[in-house]
């Protein structure tokens, strides 16, 4: 084999089932070799990885880098930065940014935003009345994927129609492209919310009060009776309640075409932090009582619940510490801690190293239709990898994030475990813990990398080719007589 440009020796591989004592050439953007130090090719450069553990980078689904929009929040530039700090090196963009990620005009000012990325990415586009006319458009235009907001949320888009979701159900089901879905009861919590506002109510847990578990119990239960009878692909966003992981359990159980994501602050943090911290916590839906927290990391642990993401949802200070919690705006910065929490936890035997790969690599790059070029360190996938010692500890400091929000739940936090070298596509983002600012923009779309099963609908007769098409001898507005078959 000639010279390549980078040869890792003394790494710890991990992998999905298995850890082995492994090096890793590149060349170019590839991983070009995994294997005994003995047969790695000679190279331009060489690294010692002693003590430290090779993983697939961390592929995040869900993130708000703000951008276009909301830049005193965070941009494409410092929302990147602060993922490959943690060592996530793909991350999925959420549309609910100004203007939303609905028409083809505004997927392109993201994407021209988004040229600024340290990291690889996805853009999912919005679903809902406004756009299931034209989601094929936005496909063509570089959508990797779907997100409708069932749920109200930051940016208070309105949520789809159950008739429009159906609809964009039916188109996406034969693309095999998935969508995902803020899984609340938009009427139960909007009338709750105002219950306790009229109350007088401005504590931290009135807003837990006016999203109660059934508003995610009915709309995961909805979401997926749609999904089921069109055979679409859905995913479950930030899940939190552990009394709705029966419906993932079942429709799984029934071949249901269904992925889920839980958030470390709903496998960690609980309503005693939020009577502590307040408004900080603020997030949809909202951190839950502690008996939520043990059943999430069972269903981790048995294949419910697929992966981890963060929903990474990054303000300022001053609005996420206003005395009203209906003033406090939702969501925190996670992006880049997320990897060393989930660690410590490792650390703490509560999974294992494998357990974690999967959840934070192979289960997104499978779902978003990237894996095997993303997910996994193998041959002929992208030199994607995180540097990790799980023996180093520190403390979380919320003014160390590279996010511009400098408030997090996290802040003062211990943990062991950290990435301190990220790799994407065979080039250092973020090398000895500090990001390498000469790499912004060498982030691109994963969209030209995705391999999407294309199913068939399971109820074709309702298809939009059904719906549209007079079926033969009817005539349109037609009453029935003698002539017409019946």
């Amino acid at each position: 084999m000639k010279s390549v440009d980078l040869v890792i020796r003394g790494g710890q591989v991990v992998g999905p089932d298995r850890i082995v004592a492994a090096s890793v050439a590149i060349e170019g953007e590839h991983i070009v070799a995994v294997g005994h130090d003995d047969v790695m090719p000679s190279a331009k450069q060489e690294m010692r990885a002693d003590g430290l553990y090779l993983l697939p980078g961390a592929i995040d689904s869900h993130v708000h880098f703000r951008d276009p929009g909301y830049a005193h929040k965070e941009t494409w530039e410092s929302g990147s930065a602060a993922a490959v700090c943690g060592g996530v090196t793909t991350v999925f963009d959420m549309p609910n940014t100004n203007p939303p990620t609905g028409t083809r005009e505004a997927l392109a000012l993201k994407l021209k935003s988004a040229q600024r990325s340290y990291a690889d990415f996805g853009i999912h586009a919005l679903l809902d009345d406004s756009t299931v006319g034209h989601l094929e458009d936005l496909l063509a235009g570089g959508a990797t994927s779907f997100k409708a907001f069932v749920g109200n949320t930051f940016g208070n888009l309105p949520p789809p129609t159950d008739g429009a979701l159906l609809e964009g159900f039916e188109k996406l089901a034969p693309l095999g492209i998935r969508t995902v879905v803020h899984a609340e009861n938009s009427s139960i919590l909007a009338r709750r919310q105002k219950v306790m506002e009229d109350a007088g109510r401005i504590d931290a847990l009135a807003h837990l009060a006016a999203r109660p578990a059934v508003c995610e119990i009915e709309a995961i239960g909805r979401v997926l009776t749609l999904a089921e009878w069109t055979g679409a692909r859905v995913h479950i966003a930030h899940h939190s309640a552990a009394d709705s992981l029966y419906l993932i359990r079942d429709a799984k159980r029934r071949g249901v075409e269904v992925t889920v994501e839980t958030c470390p602050q709903y496998l960690l943090l609980n309503t005693e932090d939020m009577l502590r911290l307040g408004g900080i916590m603020r997030l949809n839906p909202p951190i839950r009582e502690a008996r939520h927290n043990q059943p999430l990391w069972d269903a981790l642990m048995e294949g419910v619940i697929d992966m981890i993401a963060t929903d990474h949802a990054p303000h300022t200070p001053e609005e996420k510490t206003r005395e009203s919690i209906w003033a406090c705006d939702c969501g925190f910065p996670g992006v880049e801690t997320q990897m060393p929490l989930m660690l410590t936890e490792v650390n703490r035997k509560r999974a294992t190293l494998m357990d974690y790969v999967r959840w934070s690599a192979v289960n997104p790059a499978r779902a978003w239709g990237i894996y095997g070029t993303k997910g996994v360190i193998a041959t002929g996938a992208h030199a994607d990898i995180a540097f990790v010692d799980m023996a180093r500890s520190g403390t979380l400091a919320q003014g160390r994030l590279q996010s511009i929000s400098k408030i997090s739940p996290w802040h003062g936090r211990t943990v062991q475990g950290y990435p301190v070298h990220t790799l994407l596509r065979g080039r250092f983002v973020m090398r000895d813990g500090e990001l390498v600012t000469e790499a912004m923009g060498w982030g691109r779309s994963v969209k030209s990398l995705q391999t999407m099963p294309t199913p068939r609908p399971r109820n074709t007769e309702l298809y939009s080719s059904a719906i549209t098409t007079t079926p033969p001898g009817v005539r349109p507005n037609a009453l029935p007589s003698e002539d017409v078959p019946r």
